[in-house]
């Protein structure tokens, strides 16, 4: 039997820009999700605050609560031995002020076990990473389409497609890196732009509809794997359609119950 693969860290995912190394990102909300993530090779598990949408039904990410993040952050840490576990910090969770932003970021690392937090948005919560940072708390920053902002924004459109919104991104990004921030979402932003940003940062990129020549990729797992069927973004690429599967396989279920053909003597005591 083999020695065990190495944990991953926010080192790691430097290493790997500097090899380029594409860097593997997946969202995960629960246990069973988190540990079949880690065992199939994922670099960094994101307990993302679309938990609101794919698994509570609601249209943006604005409802979830912190508290509803620190549980499903603390499921997936449990199962995640080799993955870096990053928790989204929620819409109201770091905005209010610095000392809300350090205290609910550490419990996040406290409580819920996961190694490092993301958030949201440029400049205006430069305190805010620089504070986590200075306690020793990994940053993630998000820049492009950041879907806590969705009522400013008004839509899901691609960001930094004009030229003034686009320098304001390249701009945004180097600040985050320069208040320490280990790695960089860019989402929904043109791939032209992303590849700028990515050749002009000393921290690693990763790419949610923002073309290829980001460090790495995310997705949501529940898009990719068919789960969610709400909408599909043209960016979410199907790899399975285990919606459909489970359906069936619900269907055949009913349909056994009904039929007395489950359970069967072997499925007896």
């Amino acid at each position: 039997m083999g020695a065990p693969e190495p944990k991953v860290t926010t080192e790691t995912l430097r290493q790997k820009k500097a090899r380029g190394e594409p860097i593997v990102v997946l969202t995960a909300y629960d246990f069973t999700l988190g540990a079949i993530c880690d065992q199939a090779g994922v670099d960094v598990v994101l307990v993302g605050d679309s938990v609101a949408t794919v698994m509570q039904g609601h249209d943006t990410t604005v409802t979830v609560t912190l508290e509803q993040m620190l549980y499903h952050c603390e499921l997936v840490a449990r199962a995640c031995k080799r993955a870096l576990v990053v928790g989204d910090m929620p819409f109201l969770s770091y905005q209010v002020s610095v000392e809300d932003a350090l205290r609910n970021a550490g419990r996040f690392l406290k409580e819920a076990r996961v190694e490092a937090v993301k958030l949201e948005g440029g400049r205006r919560v430069l305190p805010a990473v620089e504070s986590l940072v200075a306690a020793g708390i990994p940053v993630m920053g998000h820049l492009g389409l950041t879907p806590q902002s969705i009522h400013q924004f008004g839509s899901y459109r691609t960001r930094g497609s004009d030229s003034d919104e686009a320098q304001r991104i390249k701009e945004d990004a180097q600040a985050l890196a320069a208040a320490g921030a280990f790695a960089l979402v860019l989402e929904k932003v043109p791939a032209a732009l992303a590849r700028e940003v990515t050749a002009g940062l000393p921290i690693p990129t990763i790419g949610i509809g923002a073309g290829v020549h980001c460090d790495g990729q995310v997705l949501v797992s529940y898009d990719m794997l068919g789960l969610f069927t709400k909408w599909k973004p043209r960016f979410a690429r199907r790899y399975a359609e285990l919606g459909t599967t489970a359906a069936g396989a619900i269907e055949r279920y009913c349909e056994d119950v009904r039929a007395r053909r489950f359970p069967n003597e072997g499925e007896s005591y």
